[in-house]
């Protein structure tokens, strides 16, 4: 859907990174793990960028979570205040949490967003999560403490992530893997599970 949204706040959850939470409009009903495409004019010129949901649900609002890396994109929605608007288009993507019993999320950088969503989402639900988080300035402290004190297993590393992956496949039924992050990520994480035993198709969103 193509749709105009409310800034609802911004708010500074890490090192250099942002949650915005926007109006969710009639209709919209993006999965944690899915993405949208936000368009906005920047020094005269219209540009546009994917940011992926970063809330458990998009029940009347939703979240996503950027990363102040330099792009004048993150800065413009960075600045943005309560009552501003932008235009916005999705959802996108077929790797999100659809409910199963065991969710297994591998986060790299910004993949953090999207891995506290769907741990919140499974719990939510009466199901397990673990999250193995690498970044060496880990965003969402506040969230990952959380689910870590309702039941979800959660290890934040700026190293290997291969033992943690390992203690996080269980071979249970309904246990599905996610992975969030860039290619260099997405592919040691890739081969963590696979060294892990993981035996499913693991659903894997590549940002670039």
């Amino acid at each position: 859907m193509d749709a105009t949204v409310a800034v609802r706040s911004v708010s500074e959850v890490g090192p250099d990174t942002v949650a915005v939470t926007l109006d969710s409009p009639d209709g919209f009903d993006g999965k944690p793990g899915q993405f949208v495409r936000f368009t906005a004019v920047i020094d005269g010129e219209e540009e546009s960028r994917f940011y992926t949901i970063s809330s458990p649900d998009t029940e009347g609002a939703f979240e996503t979570t950027v990363g102040l890396d330099g792009g004048d994109f993150s800065a413009h929605l960075a600045d943005l205040c309560e009552g501003d608007e932008i235009e916005m288009t999705g959802p996108f993507g077929d790797d999100y949490y659809e409910g199963e019993s065991r969710a297994v999320v591998l986060a790299g950088g910004p993949g953090v967003g999207p891995a506290v969503a769907i741990a919140e989402a499974a719990l939510a639900a009466g199901n397990e999560a673990a999250v193995v988080y690498r970044d060496g300035e880990p965003a969402h402290g506040e969230r990952l403490e959380n689910l870590r004190e309702r039941g979800a297993s959660i290890v934040v590393t700026d190293d290997s992530i291969d033992d943690a992956v390992a203690a996080a496949v269980t071979g249970a039924d309904g246990e599905q893997a996610f992975v969030y992050g860039f290619a260099e990520f997405v592919d040691e994480a890739v081969a963590a599970l696979e060294a892990a035993g993981y035996a499913g198709d693991a659903k894997v969103e590549n940002f670039g």
